[in-house]
C-alpha cells in the first residue's frame, strides 16, 4: 500500500489571525464552523487540504497508512518517538503523531475503507 501525505495542519498561538493570513493571501477557504474550532482548510487546488488550529508554532504533514499503531511500532524501531498515541475521533478521524530520528514531528492518519 502506498502511503501518500494526504494532510498538514498549521498551528499557532493566535490561529483566527493566521487563518485570515492565509485566507486573505492565497484565497485558501478556512471553516472553523465545529466544536473544536478546527480550521479546515481547503485550497481549491484538487489536491492536499488540511487544518489551521491553536498550539505551538510548527507545520505537520500526515502520512495515510493503514494500521497507525503498527506503524507507531515501526517507527519506534527504526529511532523515532511517539508523540501522541493512537487517537479515534468518531466520525472524523483516527491519528498519531511521532517524531523522526531529528525531532520532526509528523502525523499519521488512517486510511479511509472504501
Amino acid at each position: 500500500m502506498p502511503n501518500p501525505i494526504v494532510h498538514f495542519e498549521i498551528n499557532s498561538k493566535e490561529p483566527k489571525k493566521l487563518q485570515e493570513f492565509y485566507k486573505d493571501t492565497f484565497g485558501w477557504h478556512v471553516d472553523d464552523n465545529n466544536p473544536m474550532n478546527y480550521g479546515m482548510v481547503d485550497t481549491h487546488a484538487g489536491g492536499i487540504n488540511g487544518g489551521i488550529a491553536e498550539g505551538e508554532n510548527q507545520v505537520t504533514i500526515y502520512i495515510e497508512v493503514d494500521d497507525p499503531q503498527a506503524y507507531l511500532d515501526k517507527i519506534a524501531q527504526k529511532g523515532g518517538k511517539v508523540v501522541h498515541g493512537v487517537e479515534v475521533i468518531p466520525n472524523m478521524v483516527t491519528f498519531a503523531l511521532f517524531s523522526d530520528p531529528a525531532g520532526n514531528i509528523m502525523g499519521l492518519v488512517k486510511a479511509e475503507s472504501h
